[in-house]
């Protein structure tokens, strides 16, 4: 804020008035897509978008609910209830503060960006999947949470089909692809628009036109959609599903404070949910930095003080009825691409939300769900990174095992299963990689002398890599010398460490002596720490 003036201002609250109409409908739609009233992520943008604009580590992020917790959520109230929903939120708030106030942040750049890609692309599949019920307008009373079970349900009930629901689902998606290159001057719709205003203006009738145009290019398609659709949904009295007649509309009014029952016993049993709200915050959460930092072009965000402050947002919103919240990437770049400079935007949109609900509640209840599923189908297709499978073949076998299978498990079990399993083979195949680098090179054999060369790092994974150098032990002469180049070893740990001490015990029993050459830092420390640089020899 050094600096701040008056110009900055005004960017900043243009910001935030946009993002803030742009967050409303997708706050309803995670919300109700989650199993949850539509107020549930009003108030979470609201209070969690003020919470992280204030405490957070970026200038210009956005904090709210976000499509990635959809299925998470979904999953979680389903199979422990909505109370133990806040519990866990509340208990991952308290784990993504600690995490970042012990500088854990940077850890999280650890995930590969194979096992981001693969749940990303996961979460996308589901969310598209979980919105097929209201853009068909099937009469299902609930879905399940698991992937084909949600297949079967849908099969089974795609006789109640509503073409009408389907009609306006179907618009609101094409508008959404249509709108915004409607006034990109690099499409063919924009040259077509451009050259009727030109016959227009010739004609006299394109001052007006052209003024509404650059209005109408500075509408988010989001609202755009919402307004029209619902719109014609009302006036065409199209028999749809609507907030009204399925949730009973929104509050008027802001959430009050509820303690939720909170027990050791239960907090014990939602260690899982728990670890998943977290840890999918927080990957979110930094990813969204990075991209907000990448076309800001302002300082660099603090991984670490973003975490704290995605903690407290989350400790505190489940208090008023919300869900977990993180950084999202479409609000932050709309925020970044408004004008944005400081977190003045991000209060300004939480601002603008609550005026729209304290004075357009009431007509929330018009909205139909098979528009806001059209929302959500369009917020699946931008959230995946759909040309990843398309260039696997160019990809490392290594690469393509951890997508896929992240991809898979979090499509047909969930993303816990898929976040455990991913990380867990891609350190396997980390292992094999790295092993594969360690080489043992035989450099002279003289039957009274035998010379290898180390090359790499001599670790837990690698120490089978030794077993030629004890072959050679085995079958030397008595009194053999064994001389080990190791300036090319650049690690050494505990395991290295044991299998070297093996092979000096070896060469002893035999009459023979160990000799090492070329000692680097690592190895040298800890080979004095465990004294065994007391029983062989350096050079």
């Amino acid at each position: 804020m050094a600096g701040y003036n008056r110009e900055r201002f005004f960017k900043d609250a243009g910001a935030g008035l946009t993002v803030g109409i742009v967050a409303l409908p997708l706050a309803m739609a995670f919300a109700i897509a989650s199993g949850l009233k539509p107020e549930a992520g009003i108030w979470t943008a609201i209070i969690a978008g003020a919470i992280i604009a204030s405490l957070g580590g970026s200038a210009v992020q956005i904090g709210g609910p976000a499509g990635a917790f959809i299925v998470i959520v979904y999953g979680i109230i389903e199979r422990y209830g909505l109370a133990n929903l806040l519990i866990s939120t509340t208990c991952a708030g308290v784990l993504l503060f600690l995490l970042g106030f012990f500088k854990l942040g940077t850890l999280v750049r650890y995930v590969p960006v194979s096992i981001v890609v693969g749940f990303t692309n996961g979460i996308a599949v589901l969310i598209a999947l979980s919105q097929v019920k209201d853009l068909l307008g099937l009469q299902i009373a609930r879905m399940p949470a698991d992937f084909f079970s949600q297949l079967k349900a849908i099969a089974l009930n795609i006789g109640t089909l509503n073409p009408y629901a389907l009609g306006l689902g179907l618009a609101c998606l094409v508008g959404l692809l249509v709108w915004p290159r409607l006034f990109d001057t690099q499409t063919r719709y924009a040259h077509a628009l451009t050259n009727r205003l030109i016959r227009l203006i010739q004609a006299g009738e394109g001052l007006q036109l052209k003024r509404a145009t650059r209005l109408a290019s500075r509408l988010p398609g989001p609202i755009v959609a919402l307004l029209t659709l619902t719109a014609l949904a009302y006036f065409l009295s199209l028999p749809v599903e609507t907030i009204g007649s399925r949730f009973g509309g929104i509050p008027r009014a802001l959430p009050g404070f509820e303690f939720p029952d909170f027990s050791w016993a239960t907090v014990r049993l939602l260690v899982a949910p728990t670890i998943t709200i977290a840890l999918l915050g927080a990957v979110e959460s930094l990813l969204c930095a990075r991209v907000a930092d990448q076309i800001s072009g302002l300082k660099r965000h603090d991984p670490n003080q973003e975490l704290m402050a995605q903690g407290v947002a989350n400790f505190v919103v489940p208090f008023f009825g919300g869900m977990p919240a993180t950084g999202t990437i479409a609000r932050t770049v709309t925020n970044v691409r408004a004008g944005a400079t400081s977190p003045i935007s991000g209060l300004v949109h939480a601002l603008t939300l609550v005026a729209v609900v304290l004075v357009a509640a009431p007509l929330a209840v018009h909205v139909p769900l098979p528009v806001l599923a059209g929302i959500l189908l369009y917020v699946a297709w931008n959230m995946g990174e759909w040309r990843e499978f398309a260039e696997l073949k160019r990809a490392s076998n290594h690469y393509r095992l951890i997508m896929l299978g992240t991809f898979f498990l979090t499509v047909v079990f969930d993303l816990t299963v898929a976040l455990q399993v991913g990380l867990l083979l891609a350190c396997v195949l980390f292992v094999r990689r790295m092993s594969s680098l360690f080489q043992v090179v035989e450099v002279s054999n003289s039957g009274d002398e035998a010379g290898f060369r180390l090359y790499g790092s001599l670790f837990f994974g690698a120490v089978a890599k030794i077993d030629p150098i004890l072959n050679v032990v085995e079958s030397a002469p008595h009194g053999m010398t064994i001389r080990l180049d190791v300036q090319s070893l650049q690690v050494l740990d505990a395991s290295g460490l044991d299998v070297l001490e093996q092979l000096q015990k070896a060469i002893v029993s035999r009459g023979g002596r160990l000799v090492l050459a070329g000692l680097n830092a690592q190895p040298r420390q800890v080979m004095e720490r465990a004294g065994f640089l007391a029983h062989v020899e350096t050079v």
